[in-house]
């Protein structure tokens, strides 16, 4: 883990060194005050001179302590300056990084995440791993260098004395070893505790209509509450064992000044010792003991930030399994046929929901694809942009495996309206440029007008301008399809794909869409996934679905004739409507 997430402090190698520079300094002018302030102590207890003299003296050494002090500050915040822009360049770069992984993954990839947990380990794992990585560069080498040195002087000041922190390290170290065995499986749990609650409150904003429509505001809070109360219990298990830390080195550390002051005293009463000697031995006890309780606050921070880091790293480690191949295929002059051979497809279960799939799209041509609900009709279409592999099988393109295309290439000659309408907050105009970035107002209107949408965008308060919320909840799901369909038409795309992309709209305006691909998308071979037959019914060919399997292909007439699920499907919406 260590070494995987190192590289992404590449680079900044020199803002480290000037990090521990500062440390360094202002470690050096800590430790050599109380020394200093004992000289002070000292030549006044000896003095018998001339006592202007002596205040000119002290006088001198106070400017000196007040410059060290000063250099100390400025050493402290040149470490302070440096190991903030180090964390905060590593985060950056990290978080890019995560980011860059997830947007290559494929649907399979997503499906093995939650986006819950991808969420926290893009914002709350990287700003741990930022924490620690500043904490580091401010404790690792002051904390350190402070004990060794501390030591020292409190050594060469009185060994016997000083003998006690070889008796306190020991218990110090197993103390912190204890508490990090047991403490980074609560991490581990507690971040998974905080991925829960990330997954309640996205389910519940982004469902907040079906909420309110079905009165589940108090279900959702009890929920919420409930996913709360977990994450609260599982930090306090962690957190207790953290600070379980602090009242044992405090009572450590206070036992010891005590046994320095008692048998310091009593050194002083026999002339073993002074009083200042005392005081200097004490102060550098206790920094040798302040640093150790800093080294084991840091080993906290790192056994959490390791939870943090395994999580991050699995994301970076993970294998995308539809990558561009060797030599991919780019198309010069893509026509958009598309031909099925022997297809099967399963998800991560092992069970094929598709099975021998074969059928001929025809340049130019619009087939649709009816069956019941569950029979595989997604699943079919998601398989032509590569959205999914095939598990058996292949699909050609234009006589090419697409396999072997060039995933940009393929998904450009594509053009997808899924079943979920998904629209970005922005303006109306910049969701149909996605698209086509660089389509002009003149292409952007006629997508829309084709799509059937122009009119009620100019009933919009600012028209092609007017900003859509998130999801475009100020839209209708007809409003929203139809959008989405413009999106796909601005394409002009060799292929189009429509995953029953018009359920919520009205009949009148799908037919006059249906219209629209007829007449102006001649050069495009369409797919169109429907529930209704008036869906399809005008196809150039039908497929029939029926449990991951081809029934029949025909067109509407034939179908009539030779399919039996056809036309009990047909029969089914005829009453319906009669009704």
């Amino acid at each position: 883990m260590i070494k995987k997430l190192s590289k992404y402090l590449k680079g900044l190698g020199w803002l480290c060194v000037a990090s521990a520079a500062g440390m360094i300094i202002e470690a050096m002018c800590e430790l050599a005050l109380p020394s200093i302030a004992n000289s002070v102590y000292e030549m006044v207890k000896s003095s018998t001179g001339d006592p202007t003299q002596l205040k000119y003296k002290i006088a001198k050494i106070g400017l000196l302590m007040l410059i060290m002090a000063v250099i100390g500050l400025a050493g402290g915040l040149m470490t302070m300056k440096t190991s903030s822009v180090v964390s905060q360049k590593f985060s950056y770069r990290l978080r890019k990084a995560m980011y860059d992984k997830i947007s290559s993954f494929s649907f399979k990839n997503i499906d093995t995440f939650s986006t819950s947990s991808l969420t926290t380990r893009l914002t709350n794992d990287v700003t741990m791993l930022q924490n620690t990585v500043m904490m580091g560069l401010r404790i690792l080498v002051r904390a350190p260098a402070l004990l060794i040195v501390s030591a020292v002087f409190a050594f060469s000041i009185n060994a016997k004395l000083s003998m006690i922190l070889l008796v306190l390290f020991p218990i110090m170290i197993i103390i912190i070893a204890v508490i990090l065995k047991f403490g980074f499986p609560m991490f581990q749990k507690m971040q998974k505790k905080i991925d829960n609650i990330n997954r309640v409150v996205q389910e519940n904003l982004i469902g907040i209509r079906v909420v309110k429509a079905y009165v589940r505001e108090d279900k959702e809070k009890d929920k919420f509450h409930n996913a709360s109360d977990e994450l609260a219990k599982q930090g306090s298990k962690a957190s207790g064992l953290i600070i379980t830390v602090m009242p044992v080195m405090m009572l450590l550390m206070n036992f010891v000044i005590i046994y320095i002051y008692y048998k310091g005293s009593v050194d002083a009463s026999k002339e073993l010792m002074n009083v200042g000697q005392i005081s200097v031995l004490a102060n550098y006890i206790i920094q040798v003991l302040m640093n150790i309780m800093m080294v084991s606050m840091l080993m906290l921070q790192i056994a959490r930030a390791k939870a943090c880091g395994d999580r991050v790293v699995e994301v970076l480690n993970t294998d995308v399994d539809i990558v561009n191949p060797k030599n991919a295929f780019k198309p010069t002059d893509p026509k958009g046929e598309i031909e099925f051979k022997n297809v099967s497809f399963g998800y991560n279960d092992g069970i094929d929901i598709l099975s021998d799939i074969s059928f001929k799209a025809k340049l130019g041509s619009i087939v649709g694809i009816i069956g019941s609900t569950g029979c595989g009709k997604s699943s079919l279409i998601n398989l032509i942009p590569r959205l999914y592999d095939v598990t058996g099988g292949e699909i050609l393109i234009d006589g090419v495996n697409v396999k072997n295309y060039d995933l940009e290439a393929l998904r450009e000659l594509t053009g997808v309206v899924l079943q979920k309408n998904v629209l970005f907050t922005g303006t109306i105009k910049e969701n149909i440029k996605w698209g086509k970035k660089d389509a002009t107002d003149e292409e952007v209107i006629a997508a829309c007008k084709a799509a059937q949408a122009h009119d009620f965008i100019m009933s919009q308060p600012n028209g092609y301008d007017t900003v859509l919320a998130q999801g475009g909840l100020n839209l209708s799901g007809g409003q929203k399809q139809r959008l989405c369909i413009a999106r796909a038409i601005i394409k002009q795309p060799k292929i189009l794909i429509l995953d029953d992309s018009t359920s919520a709209v009205d009949t009148a305006t799908e037919a006059k869409i249906r219209e629209c691909f007829y007449n102006e998308l001649k050069d495009t071979t369409v797919l169109i996934i429907a529930q209704r037959i008036s869906s399809v019914a005008e196809a150039d060919e039908i497929i029939v679905l029926d449990d991951g399997k081809i029934d029949s292909i025909g067109t509407h007439d034939e179908l009539m004739q030779t399919s039996e699920i056809y036309q009990e499907i047909n029969k089914t919406q005829q009453k319906g409507v009669t009704e």
